[in-house]
């Protein structure tokens, strides 16, 4: 297993590097150039717009940019921003914690009520039970994350004033307000995901049920409990797994827009801003952490596999 991982660990080098290639070349061939919204837009002199450019170092190559930007990475050295003449990562640190926290509070909720569900269903395939699962599903699928922010903030925020409408508290400084001010972004994207979890828990479980083990467990006299926990989820649980790590892989760049509503300064919210002003090194700064992120994700899920299936060797 230890070669195994470290195998894994290499592999990602050649990816991250096609990342990174990707990420610099898309974002240089784009429309717009980033020494024109600096300098206030076309208004500006030739001269002026030449100078912020020669500061920026976007005179040079492309290919020494390229070069420049990789060596830099290479030693942990992102650039600077910009916007501020910021150091990338001192930008990207302070917002991992927001996007961290919402994406692990959202896959928790998940997975706690997602994986119930989906074996229910499975288990009282065709009941109202079933058909009540997969319609919740299908709405939570189907919704998008704005309206249900929306929704969460009129009900619970604006009719009952239960809870913060949004904003975002750091847990050191008050903990109490970070929980509640986490409770509706949470359950806006949770309900996404959780119904993401709950429908590949119900394919996966209902066609274990149907194997020869599964009759043989039930003519044992073994109880629905433990057939379906022990037996049936027990043998169906590598691809919810691997849901569940993909879906905590994309969460770090996918909750723009719950961000956005709920006025959370965290990862989605900075990427947006840096598109916005065209900041190159802090696009391809957050592009470069996701990739290692989902990397890591994967690699994880794959020992995982080792680890809940026995039959499973690397």
């Amino acid at each position: 297993m230890t070669g195994y991982i470290i195998k894994r660990i290499l592999a990602m080098i050649p990816v991250l590097l096609i990342v990174g290639l990707f990420a610099f070349s898309i974002m240089h061939l784009a429309k717009g150039d980033p020494a024109i919204l600096l300098a206030g837009g076309q208004e500006a002199t030739p001269d002026y717009i030449e100078k912020i450019r020669e500061n920026l170092g976007l005179n040079r190559p492309l290919l020494v940019q390229l070069w420049d930007w990789f060596w830099g990475v290479i030693r942990g050295d992102f650039g600077e921003s910009y916007v501020g003449r910021k150091d990338v990562m001192s930008l990207i640190v302070p917002r991992l914690l927001p996007t961290l926290s919402l994406a692990a509070f959202t896959e928790i909720f998940a997975v706690v009520f997602g994986i119930p569900l989906g074996v229910v269903a499975a288990w009282k395939a065709g009941s109202w039970i079933d058909r009540a699962v997969m319609a919740l599903s299908t709405v939570g699928f189907s919704a998008p994350l704005f309206f249900l922010g929306f929704v969460l903030m009129i009900i619970f925020g604006v009719k009952l004033e239960w809870l913060p409408v949004a904003g975002y508290v750091a847990p050191t400084q008050d903990f109490s307000a970070f929980i509640s001010r986490m409770v509706m972004p949470t359950l806006a994207t949770g309900l996404v995901v959780m119904s993401w979890i709950a429908r590949m828990t119900r394919a996966t479980v209902l066609e274990t049920l149907n194997e020869d083990y599964i009759r043989t467990a039930r003519a044992k006299g073994l109880t629905e409990n433990v057939v379906l926990i022990r037996h049936a989820l027990r043998n169906a649980i590598l691809p919810i797994v691997t849901v569940i790590g993909m879906v905590f892989a994309g969460l770090l760049g996918g909750v723009v827009v719950v961000e956005s509503v709920f006025a959370i300064p965290g990862l989605g919210r900075l990427m947006v801003n840096a598109i916005q002003n065209r900041d190159l090194p802090l696009i391809q700064g957050v592009i470069m952490l996701s990739a290692v992120f989902i990397s890591f994700m994967s690699l994880v899920v794959d020992v995982a596999y080792a680890y809940l299936d026995p039959r499973i060797r690397y």
